[in-house]
């Protein structure tokens, strides 16, 4: 069928199949693999990911809805100590980025419980890019690449019910206590009632250098000046069919009452905590330093937004700031760029949002 704006549209009941497995996300896939020590390659993992999501030619292979914001980065200065890179320079750097869904299919609505996630470009003054992708929850249901594709065939909906096979996917999450902790941590966490309240992780630990040479293994996370409110789960049915783009429309009329903030804090690991495995958090005592703030202004959708042709690729990074030996980075980097060489060659799509061109005001829901 087709919507107020002439295109077509996918009823929004498909978008749930293979999204909700008791009360967990299965379309997790802010990460893939490549290579060791699964010897899997990115087409292996975005095959994968094809498979459970189902084709969606001309868009990407995970989170696939989302928006394109624009704004800056500016830094206090706090970060010089930790890294040279330039982003900490007391100053203002440009950013653009999107906000998305971790769902399988662009034409989801938003009430489902589904992390949410954040990804940003910023760009120094010396030309250095540093990119990230981060998600609503501050760990990964797996910790390797080989068990991330594992997940992905255990929640597959098989066709005679359109659900994962109970027996495979209770076989998978009684060999995985991480992905047990993952489900728990997604129950009882509550869900952001706004893109714009919600925290936001890096989840894979890095490393930051100093102009010394010293290294910091680090985290960092996005921390909103938005007072934080909490969605009710048992409304998700009502909140969908009352308007299926809920959450990117309160993203929208935020942002055209005023810019949105952030702080990004630098969590410091000290000795004997895991940088290598994204399942682990670290104790919540652990130091943080506030090293600016994140403020966004605007957004478009991503036919003719900064973020369509991008891949968020948190190897790319400045002189200062550097991969961990989490496996799990080299993974995403390698997926990600198969999946924009397959978007690449596929008809672009519109986004799957309901409205057209710039996005100044709140979008309308679909008819």
């Amino acid at each position: 069928m087709r919507d107020r704006f002439g295109r077509y549209r996918q009823p929004a009941g498909f978008a749930l199949i293979g999204v909700i497995i008791a009360g967990v996300v299965v379309a997790f896939a802010a990460t893939a693999g490549w290579l060791t020590p699964s010897r899997l390659s990115g087409a292996d993992v975005v095959d994968a990911l094809e498979q459970h999501n189902g084709a969606h030619p001309g868009f990407r292979r995970a989170h696939q809805k989302g928006v394109c914001v624009v704004g800056h980065f500016d830094s206090n200065g706090q970060g010089q100590a930790l890294s040279k890179a330039g982003v900490f320079v007391p100053g203002r750097t440009p950013v653009f980025g999107r906000f998305a869904l971790a769902v399988g299919t662009p034409y989801s609505p938003d009430g489902v419980p589904a992390p949410r996630s954040l990804a940003l470009n910023l760009t120094q003054a010396d030309g250095d890019v540093w990119r990230m992708a981060m998600n609503h929850v501050p760990l990964f249901p797996v910790g390797t690449v080989r068990d991330f594709v594992a997940l992905q065939q255990a929640t597959a909906p098989i066709p005679d019910t359109g659900k994962p096979d109970p027996a495979r996917l209770a076989a998978f999450m009684a060999a995985h206590p991480e992905a047990r902790a993952f489900g728990a941590l997604m129950k009882s966490t509550p869900t952001p009632s706004s893109f714009a309240n919600g925290s936001y992780y890096s989840i894979n630990a890095f490393r930051f250098v100093d102009a010394g040479g010293r290294s910091q293994v680090v985290r960092w996370s996005l921390a909103p000046e938005a007072a934080f409110a909490a969605l009710d789960r048992s409304r998700f049915g009502a909140l969908n069919a009352q308007d299926p783009d809920f959450l990117f429309n309160d993203l929208l009329t935020r942002l055209q009452a005023g810019p949105q903030r952030w702080h990004l804090l630098i969590t410091l690991a000290e000795p004997g905590d895991r940088s290598d495995n994204a399942t682990v958090q670290w104790p919540a005592t652990r130091t943080q330093v506030d090293v600016g703030t994140l403020v966004i202004d605007r957004a478009a959708l991503e036919e003719n937004g900064p973020c369509r042709d991008v891949t968020f690729d948190p190897l790319v990074l400045p002189a200062g700031i550097a991969a961990s030996d989490d496996p799990l980075l080299s993974a995403r980097s390698a997926a990600y760029a198969v999946s924009l060489r397959r978007r690449s060659g596929e008809p672009p799509q519109p986004s799957a949002l309901a409205r057209d061109g710039a996005v100044p005001t709140p979008m309308e829901p679909r008819r």
